[in-house]
């Protein structure tokens, strides 16, 4: 579908069209793991890469293959590749180009899962991941030199509603021929479209907003289509010959196709980390009002955000929607002047209060989740960040006073009471 359609438009049509045969007009769901060869040549072109069609759903699946080109729509993007997680989707991300010995920069302001993942294992592959505060942009440039393959940061920062300053850092890491991958989760492509500010790559956790409803797990990779793969040769993974497809080298063969073709053919191929077609139908019918869930999210969260800044309780919040925020001046260039819907705030009480407070709430449900239709709290330092050092918890915006929300669309009045009678209780 073109992009010249409005971004709700593109939300509930992109990608699909009537099922030929049935005239379905919302997307089967192809719960089969393989798919009929015409003849024996049609069979050698499928694998030999030739022709494009479906194999086995480890590959391709028709469902999913909808929600590839809807979200790599969306973001304004080539291609995609949807995986199980969002953590498959951060691995895939980096396969292609990635080796022992080769080297990526992550902001220090990251999910913490993330951090593990970046920090303990992908080392075990032998990748060299290293952190630096990405708010810090001498800092930046000290850590992402000549042998750095990309910087990997997040547009709206979980949990500290950091909003990162995406140009700059694009013109850091190509400075140095690196990528620099997105992860988009918390801003959707409704607030910020990473590749309008010279992002590589894009990647979101699929089991947040734009599915929407916390009944789906599911991640995806969405390439830019426009990185030279030939001007370093830091990217051989996609230059050099592949042994495995009669010696084709994927940028020549398949030109701005090369990276999703690669994260198809050989990533999930290998990998196996590939999204199930009953959590792609989820993320398409989620996705169909994700323009309209976002304004009431955005809404909701500005007001609870600016309540809690005049609780007596509430020692200081990190919302970019406020007036008082170090991250305003980003939020209007890169989210439209809106700050998201997932938030954090420092109680007086320290650790002991940010405890008592998520055990107080009613209508919030506890639990390790953002970009529910449901509003959620956490107490990331005795959960998500937990395995983290203070020092890291800290850097990643997660101490020990620290409360996450993530504002979701129920009436906003109630929210705010539920929240004032749990403060109450907590001893903040």
């Amino acid at each position: 579908m073109s992009k010249s359609y409005g971004l709700e438009t593109r939300a509930i049509h992109a990608g699909a069209r009537p099922e030929p045969i049935t005239g379905a007009r919302q997307t089967p769901i192809f719960q089969n793991t393989s798919y009929v060869f015409e003849d024996v040549d049609h069979a050698a072109s499928l694998f030999n890469l030739q022709t494009y069609g479906f194999i086995y759903s480890r590959l391709t699946n028709p469902t999913v293959a909808v929600l590839e080109e809807r979200l790599a729509n969306l973001e304004g993007g080539r291609g995609a590749t949807c995986t199980a997680s969002g953590h498959a989707a951060q691995q895939l991300a980096l396969f292609p180009f990635m080796e022992p010995g080769a080297k990526v920069v992550a902001s220090t302001r990251l999910y913490g899962g993330s951090i593990t993942q970046f920090g303990k294992t992908f080392r075990k592959f032998g990748w060299e991941a290293s952190f630096v505060d990405t708010t810090d942009m001498a800092a930046v440039r000290a850590a992402v030199t000549s042998d750095v393959r990309a910087l990997f940061v997040e547009s709206l920062a979980n949990p500290g509603g950091v909003v990162s300053d995406l140009a700059a850092l694009a013109d850091i890491a190509h400075a140095a021929k690196a990528l620099l991958i997105v992860d988009n989760t918390l801003a959707t492509p409704v607030l910020c479209r990473p590749f309008d500010w010279g992002a590589d790559l894009v990647v979101h956790s699929l089991t947040k907003f734009l599915s929407g409803s916390g009944a789906s797990m599911g991640g995806v990779v969405i390439d830019s289509g426009r990185v030279d793969w030939h001007q370093s040769d830091k990217f051989k993974g996609l230059t050099a010959p592949d042994p495995a497809y009669q010696g084709i080298s994927f940028a020549e063969t398949f030109g701005d196709l090369a990276y999703t073709t690669h994260a198809h053919a050989v990533g999930l191929r290998d990998l196996g980390a590939t999204m199930a077609p009953m959590n792609a139908f989820l993320t398409l019918l989620g996705l169909e009002t994700l323009p309209l869930r976002m304004e009431r999210h955005c809404a909701n969260a500005a007001k609870v955000a600016a309540y809690l800044a005049r609780h007596p309780n509430v020692a200081w919040v990190s919302y970019a929607g406020l007036s008082d925020s170090p991250y305003r001046a980003h939020a209007g260039k890169y989210l439209g002047g809106r700050g998201g819907a997932v938030f954090t705030f420092g109680l007086k009480g320290g650790f002991d209060a940010g405890v008592r407070l998520v055990e107080s709430v009613a209508l919030f449900s506890h639990l390790a989740n953002i970009g529910d239709t449901r509003s959620l709290i956490l107490h990331p330092a005795s959960t998500t960040h937990r395995q983290l050092t203070d020092a890291q918890r800290t850097a990643a915006g997660a101490g020990p006073d620290v409360v996450r929300l993530s504002v979701g669309l129920e009436t906003v009045e109630d929210l705010i009471a539920d929240l004032d009678q749990a403060l109450g209780k907590s001893g903040s």
